[in-house]
């Protein structure tokens, strides 16, 4: 059995990097049960080495690492790549899990951890970042006289004319916005659209991506105009479609 069945099959393997040997083979257990080509490592400079090697489909990344720390890992994968980042940590608290999700990881477990959460969990992002099938002439969609651009059959995103490289979280909320441009949505429904669950927590979750989408997508991400806020509610896109 391949992993995702319904929605084609992984296109690489999991990397799994921990300086734990057991819980890389714990996880390594229920992630090949689950049908996903797994390799691990519980170095960071190995684990970014055998991310150029092997073009990993996520990486499973613990940030307590013996010789790069955990979030220069992250940084890294994340410097111009859509490889989805799911971290797995022992620091608990709600700002660690926020500055996580600020250097733009997709998903975020605490130590000590259920293996069958993460699989799940692993298998909600995979599910949310697999392709679908679109017509070969569809046009991007653009926004503002085409100062943002969103073409979902090259997966880009340009603002004034410069490609802007997201997570695959921030490439979901904007899309979740984009269908339905001025419409309010809560922070439950981005969650549950763009994740495929709900966790505790969620709210600031999605504060924190977009807060990055902001960053990268803002003129002025002081007074925010495509992602704009609705106080009491959630978020909307502000940008006009055009057309």
């Amino acid at each position: 059995m391949t992993a995702f069945d319904e929605n084609g099959p992984v296109r690489g393997p999991v990397l799994v990097v921990d300086d734990e040997q057991k819980i890389r083979d714990l996880l390594r257990v229920y992630l090949e049960r689950a049908g996903f080509p797994v390799i691990t490592t519980g170095s960071g400079a190995d684990a970014l080495a055998r991310a150029r090697e092997t073009a990993p489909s996520l990486v499973v990344l613990d940030l307590g690492l013996p010789d790069v720390p955990g979030e220069s890992v992250l940084r890294e994968l994340r410097a111009g790549a859509m490889t989805p980042v799911l971290v797995l940590t022992a620091r608990a608290s709600e700002e660690d899990r926020l500055a996580g999700l600020g250097l733009g990881a997709d998903d975020y477990v605490t130590k000590p951890f259920s293996p069958q959460e993460v699989v799940l969990r692993v298998q909600a992002i995979l599910r949310r970042a697999a392709p679908r099938a679109e017509p070969a002439d569809v046009p991007a969609v653009s926004f503002d006289g085409g100062a943002l651009v969103i073409d979902t059959v090259r997966h880009e995103v340009r603002r004034d004319g410069a490609a802007v490289h997201l997570t695959r979280t921030e490439w979901g909320i904007l899309l979740a916005l984009a269908e339905r441009p001025g419409r309010a949505f809560t922070r439950a429904e981005l969650i549950n659209r763009v994740q495929g669950y709900e966790y505790e927590g969620y709210e600031r979750t999605v504060d924190a991506h977009v807060k990055n989408l902001r960053r990268k997508l803002e003129r002025d991400a002081g007074a925010p105009h495509v992602v704009e806020t609705v106080p009491g509610v959630g978020y909307r896109l502000g940008a006009v479609r055009d057309g």
